[in-house]
């Protein structure tokens, strides 16, 4: 598979300046939203949540528009196409509304992105019950980053194209953040959740004996 000729486009530059303000957004409400003293985990948390849920919502969103009701990427016209056409020149599922990457969009913009933002609420307002929501969240996180690659490993990845730097560890590789911070945010939460049962568990013993 070639890759574009240019490698690094305007697009591209407009793309990530894109993410990165998003980052900076979510990190500025976390300062806005959280008490100064807030544990580490919770700043990091609120800083993740915000960031994943404005990229559900907003570039991942634009993608399903862009790919239903007969729509394609690759036939349509606007800043957010060629913003897309962009990425799928790394994986060319993206640009032909793929069935698999649609309907799994659908779960992701419907279903995480306002998630995160339900938690997000939770985690201002302190509510401990968000753990159990985190471990739903990274849980369809992880189920769809596997949907999403692995139909591609077991087919030998004929729809990715690796062949440059930005590609590969930009477009594909930096995806993998949606496996590792869930992972991470899932044994926290199991670390609060089971520590709790086992308080409930050892003071409903302690009131029987």
């Amino acid at each position: 598979m070639s890759s574009s000729p240019n490698v690094f486009t305007a697009t591209s530059f407009f793309s990530l300046a894109g993410v990165l303000g998003l980052y900076v957004a979510a990190r500025a409400a976390s300062k806005v939203l959280l008490p100064k003293n807030a544990p580490w985990i919770n700043r990091f948390t609120f800083i993740w949540l915000a960031f994943d849920g404005m990229t559900h919502l907003t570039f991942e969103g634009s993608f399903l528009y862009l790919s239903t009701f007969g729509r394609t990427v690759n036939s349509s016209v606007g800043p957010l196409a060629q913003m897309w056409r962009e990425y799928a020149a790394a994986d060319f599922r993206w640009g032909t509304a793929d069935p698999t990457v649609v309907s799994l969009e659908i779960l992701t913009v419907l279903g995480a992105g306002p998630m995160c933002f339900y938690i997000l609420k939770q985690l201002v307002n302190d509510d401990p019950a968000r753990h159990y929501w985190i471990i739903v969240l990274s849980t369809a996180e992880l189920y769809g980053g596997w949907m999403t690659f692995c139909p591609e490993w077991v087919s030998g990845s004929t729809n990715l194209d690796t062949s440059n730097a930005l590609f590969l560890w930009v477009y594909l590789v930096v995806r993998r953040l949606w496996v590792v911070i869930p992972v991470g945010l899932m044994v926290d939460s199991y670390g609060h959740i089971a520590t709790s049962l086992r308080t409930a568990q050892a003071a409903a013993k302690a009131k029987k004996a």
